[in-house]
C-alpha cells in the first residue's frame, strides 16, 4: 500500500517537473530605440525651465516700435495720442531716447472707441400698498413696499492699450489697457486719454 502511494507521488512529481521544463509559448521581443538627433547633445530644452526674472529697473528710455506713431482717428489725432502717451510714460519714469542712442524699450499704443451698456438702480422705485399690515403715524392701516427701477443706457468709452517690447530681442515684456468716457469735445477727449493712460500704466512695472 505504502509502495503504491510512493509510486503515484513520484509520477506526479516527474510530470510536474516535465511541465516546468517545457518551452514557453510566449516570448518577449523589442525594437531598438531610434538614434538621437545629431543636435540633441548640445541643445537645451528651455521650456523645462522657468523664465528668468526680468529686471524692469534697467528700462529707462523708449522709442516708438517700428518708428511708427500711434494711428489717429476722427476722435483723436495721432499727435494728440502721441503727446498723451509720452507724458504718461514720463510720469512712469521712462524718458524718450536721446538722438544717436539705442532705446531700452519699444512702445506701441492704440486707441479705439467702444460702446458699453450701463445700468442704474433707483432704490426709491415705485411704491405700492393696501390692505392689512400696520398703523403708520397717520393712523392709516395698510402694507406698503417698493420695487426698484432699473434703467439701462449706453456710454461711449475710449479704450487705450500700451505695449512694451525689449529692444534687444523684440520680445513683448508688458502690456496694459484701460478705458475712460470718451467725452464730447477736445478738452474732454484729452482728459479721457490722460485718465485711461494713467490707469493702464498704473500696473507698470509689474510686481
Amino acid at each position: 500500500m505504502h509502495r503504491a502511494v510512493s509510486l503515484i507521488f513520484g509520477l506526479t512529481a516527474l510530470l510536474g517537473l516535465a511541465a516546468c521544463q517545457s518551452s514557453n509559448p510566449y516570448s518577449a521581443s523589442s525594437k531598438p530605440l531610434p538614434p538621437a538627433p545629431a543636435h540633441a547633445a548640445g541643445q537645451i530644452d528651455l521650456s523645462a525651465y522657468p523664465a528668468p526674472t526680468r529686471d524692469y529697473g534697467r528700462y529707462r528710455s523708449w522709442s516708438w516700435a517700428n518708428k511708427q506713431l500711434p494711428a489717429g482717428s476722427a476722435w483723436a489725432s495721432s499727435a494728440m495720442i502721441s503727446s498723451a502717451v509720452s507724458n504718461s510714460l514720463d510720469r512712469a519714469g521712462l524718458r524718450p531716447v536721446q538722438s544717436g542712442k539705442a532705446a531700452d524699450l519699444w512702445v506701441s499704443a492704440s486707441v479705439r472707441l467702444e460702446t458699453r451698456l450701463r445700468q442704474s438702480y433707483d432704490r426709491g422705485g415705485v411704491y405700492y400698498g393696501a390692505g392689512s399690515g400696520y398703523y403708520d403715524r397717520y393712523d392709516r392701516y395698510g402694507a406698503y413696499g417698493s420695487v426698484p427701477i432699473v434703467r439701462t443706457y449706453q456710454q461711449e468709452v475710449a479704450v487705450v492699450r500700451v505695449d512694451f517690447y525689449d529692444s534687444r530681442d523684440g520680445q513683448p515684456i508688458w502690456s496694459g489697457s484701460a478705458e475712460a468716457l470718451s467725452g464730447s469735445d477736445e478738452s474732454e477727449r484729452n482728459k479721457a486719454l490722460r485718465e485711461a493712460l494713467h490707469n493702464a500704466l498704473s500696473s507698470y512695472p509689474p510686481d
